[in-house]
């Protein structure tokens, strides 16, 4: 047959998806599975959302502008207002997910065999964004016992050579669930603006900040406006995940003039979820500190649960809904494996995804796992129990 491109075979495999085979075959034989492995929320959308659509008079399913349509931008940089960003429609441009915006961010930056900077653990994604785009990732570890706070400056000076372009965080972290602080921000700001790099801040969990702690955007770095690119979605923040709505925000004209002809060249984002995505920012504040409770009781019960297993340990995440756990196991692939294919009690069993693919080091993470708070309370305390029970049974 022809030949596939190296750049296919050496996209990495999602570790939130790859046992998704397993869960079926196991879902198959009747068993059920409490789905801790991916943040797919079961809070409802906003009603007045999915509203917005079956209530849309269209006659023609019609393009939108590429850059989305100005009444969504315009409300959208209304929306920012309120969170103490000041920005202009002209600074945003709509795309298909989140996912979208950052191959966008990373096309108009990077060349062929450049290089980006990210905090590990991270987003698995960012690395087959990075492989989609030719790009080379440098980790820089940051450790479970600080709760993946921001590693030491000198440790991502070390990883700067003439092909670094960019430093990406996720704020607040998926997977980690940390939250950066403004002397954190602070501190990669003065290095972006010493080696004149970009700094990527995604920022689609911006709502989800637990303990009274308050989410510091990237954008309120007013002294590196040339160097900050945003990227947000409504994905987990209205649980819109099918929506595959998201944005691009810069004041860097220059930036967001080249990003411009990446979004003409897919033409313009899907029509009816914008339709949604524009409603739902009609959602009350009481929609947003009701799902706050929610996951801070969500999180509390789960980190409980799983500290009380022996060998167990768990970095308390303070925003977004996931956390670290490390597990007294050898390989956390084998485990989540093992949990699909040979474990059941009562018909029942749990999925986690492997911290492994979360980080781009060889042999980091081997023993943790991702675990998503998005079941309701009773489900969680149930999945830990039989997180406990597979345990103690488990033989590496």
């Amino acid at each position: 047959m022809p030949q596939l491109s190296q750049k296919g075979q050496d996209m990495p495999q999602s570790p939130i998806r790859k046992l998704v085979p397993y869960a079926e075959a196991a879902e198959a034989r009747g068993i059920q599975i409490h789905q801790l492995n991916i943040g797919q929320p079961d809070i409802k959308t906003p009603k007045h959302a999915l509203d917005a659509v079956k209530n849309a008079d269209i006659e023609v399913l019609s393009y939108s502008h590429s850059a989305g349509f100005l009444s969504y931008r315009e409300k959208l940089a209304a929306y920012y207002g309120k969170q103490g960003i000041e920005i202009t429609a002209n600074d945003i441009i709509v795309s298909t997910g989140g996912s979208e915006a950052l191959l966008f961010a990373m096309g108009t930056i990077t060349d062929l065999g450049d290089e980006i900077i990210i905090p590990e653990p991270f987003y698995a994604n960012y690395n087959g964004f990075a492989t989609a785009s030719g790009v080379t990732v440098k980790p820089v570890i940051s450790s479970f016992e600080s709760g993946f706070a921001l590693p030491p400056i000198s440790e991502f000076e070390k990883q700067i050579t003439p092909k670094t372009k960019a430093i990406v965080i996720c704020n607040p972290g998926n997977p980690t669930g940390y939250l950066y602080s403004k002397e954190e921000l602070d501190q990669l700001s003065e290095l972006v603006k010493k080696h004149d790099l970009f700094l990527i801040a995604d920022e689609v969990y911006r709502e989800f900040a637990y303990d009274g702690l308050q989410h510091n955007s990237v954008l309120n770095q007013r002294e590196i406006d040339q160097h900050t690119i945003m990227i947000d979605s409504v994905s987990k923040r209205f649980s819109m995940c099918g929506a595959r709505i998201g944005c691009l925000v810069s004041r860097n004209k220059a930036f967001m003039a080249t990003a411009m002809k990446f979004a003409q060249a897919r033409l313009s984002p899907p029509t009816l979820a914008q339709i949604a995505s524009e409603a739902a920012l009609d959602t009350p504040q009481s929609y947003f500190d009701e799902v706050i409770s929610e996951y801070v009781d969500r999180r509390d019960t789960l980190v409980a649960g799983l500290e009380a297993i022996p060998g167990v340990r768990v970095a308390k995440p303070k925003g977004a809904f996931y956390c670290i756990a490390e597990l007294p196991v050898k390989n956390s692939d084998d485990f989540a494996q093992w949990l699909l294919e040979s474990f059941e009690h009562n018909k029942k069993t749990v999925m986690v995804a492997p911290a492994a693919g979360f980080y781009s080091t060889p042999g980091e993470g081997l023993n943790q796992v991702r675990i998503a708070y998005v079941l309701k309370k009773e489900d969680l305390i149930e999945a830990v129990a039989l997180l406990k029970e597979a345990l103690s049974l488990y033989k590496d």
